[in-house]
């Protein structure tokens, strides 16, 4: 029997957003501020005094019995059990959306405890399960970024998608003159984008639409994911606009080796804006990419053009080409350029000013080799085959990146290494042709006889 649905709401898939514990209560704070469209809210947390301050029209303490109220006192496993405690509950509230956002700050006892357990449920509940969470700073306690990283394990293995912003990022994009409250609204930004990133696409009617099918066909079962927004003017909107949302400056994700994309072209845009749009994406990502795109015209603001990208099946290895290499290089050339961009008074300095120092992320087909030059700016490399008692030089990269025509770069050789070149590949002899695929011939050790001493007759007894 054919039904017929007269309320537009009704036809709609029904998305959940579920803040957990204080970051979580924060971040749907700032979406309940911003009034996304077409979204239902849910606050969870063990802290009673603390739920009362999140802005959801449905808040869930749970933990009861375990926490009494209090809190979880920065211990994830409290946090598990008081999900778990209250799983009845949770399913409750979830029961019935199409879509579950589960979003919190990884660290702390309730989020990082009890996110992956009301991820479970809402999966077990038949919803698509998307994770979005932040990291803490490099400069907390280690044991908060030990519980972040396993609850972000955690919460893997129970979600659809997960997608991972690291505070840390903050420190690059802020000078000092920004407080701490502003400081951490800009990663609660990235918490909000993406939801409405994705939301959008299924709520906002478009020319080429999208719909929640195709953001199912995308998320479901990907795993790490990457979610960036940009938005430009110009003859080059379009380009400069995909740029930024591939590039996005606070997450450590690229969108090389996804498997699943997709493009939404929003604004006063062409046909040529579209084309522009995709063939970038189609460029990094290979044209075996399942690639979706969705188009909407909006000429409130003029001569704009936004585009959201969303990737996933992104590969280990792929997720790690913007960040920090084992000897401190960072990578990603693209994105120091756009942090410089952002802030006038950078906290540090992103870009070391070396030729050939990154590599763009678009231009990355496969995981880095830190074994060559390019990524030995500026460290102090041990030559295994240094001769015993001889100073140890720094070892200075190549400059160029990856081992790609490589060029040993140059240096100034200590008195007591003459006859002797310092490379990228350790030590040869004067003159011979650098050749990176050569292993160096070993070092050959001689024995020295030991001679007999003739003993004083006053030292004998």
């Amino acid at each position: 029997m054919l039904e017929i649905v007269n309320n537009e709401f009704e036809a709609a898939a029904k998305i959940l957003v579920v803040g957990v514990g204080g970051g979580g209560n924060n971040a749907v704070n700032r979406m309940v501020d911003s009034q996304i469209s077409g979204v239902e809210f849910l606050g969870v947390n063990t802290d009673k005094q603390a739920l009362q301050l999140c802005k959801s029209p449905r808040l869930l303490q749970i933990g009861d019995k375990i926490t009494q109220g209090l809190g979880c006192g920065a211990q994830p496993a409290i946090g598990e059990q008081a999900a778990e405690e209250s799983a009845e509950d949770i399913a409750n509230a979830i029961r019935g959306a199409h879509m579950v956002f589960v979003t919190c700050g990884m660290g702390g006892g309730t989020g990082t405890g009890a996110a992956p357990v009301i991820a479970r449920i809402a999966k077990e509940e038949g919803a698509l399960t998307v994770g979005v969470v932040t990291k803490p700073f490099r400069f907390e306690a280690k044991k908060r970024m030990d519980n972040a990283m396993g609850g972000i394990e955690k919460l893997k293995q129970n979600v659809d998608t997960l997608i991972v912003i690291p505070n840390d990022k903050l420190l690059e994009l802020v000078d000092r003159r920004t407080s701490m409250e502003d400081a951490l609204k800009i990663a609660d930004e990235v918490l909000e984008q993406s939801v409405r990133g994705i939301t959008d696409l299924i709520n906002v009617p478009s020319l080429i639409n999208l719909d929640f099918a195709d953001v199912k066909t995308v998320m479901e079962n990907k795993g790490i994911a990457h979610i960036g927004i940009g938005a430009a003017k110009g003859d080059d909107k379009a380009i400069e606009a995909v740029k930024q949302a591939v590039n996005s400056p606070l997450l450590e994700t690229t969108i090389a080796g996804a498997t699943d994309v997709i493009v939404n072209i929003s604004g006063e845009i062409t046909l040529l804006d579209a084309d522009d749009a995709v063939s970038f994406v189609r460029d990094i990502t290979g044209d075996d990419v399942n690639l979706i795109m969705g188009a909407m015209c909006d000429d409130s603001e003029p001569d704009t053009c936004t585009v959201t990208v969303i990737a996933t099946g992104i590969r280990e290895q792929a997720q790690q080409v913007q960040q920090p290499v084992s000897n401190g290089t960072q990578i990603g050339s693209n994105l120091s350029r756009f942090v410089n961009q952002q802030s006038p008074y950078p906290r540090r300095p992103v870009n070391s000013g070396l030729q050939g120092g990154g590599v763009a992320a678009r231009n990355m087909s496969g995981p880095v080799n830190s074994s060559m030059g390019g990524s030995q700016y500026g460290t102090m490399g041990v030559n295994h085959n240094q001769q015993y008692g001889q100073p140890i030089a720094p070892q200075y990269g190549t400059q160029n990146m990856g081992g790609m025509n490589p060029q040993p770069a140059p240096m100034n050789m200590p008195r007591n290494q003459a006859g002797m070149q310092q490379g990228n590949m350790g030590a040869r002899p004067a003159g011979q042709q650098f050749n990176p695929g050569a292993i160096p011939p070993p070092q050959v050790q001689t024995k020295v006889e030991a001679k007999s001493i003739k003993i004083p007759d006053f030292l004998k007894k």
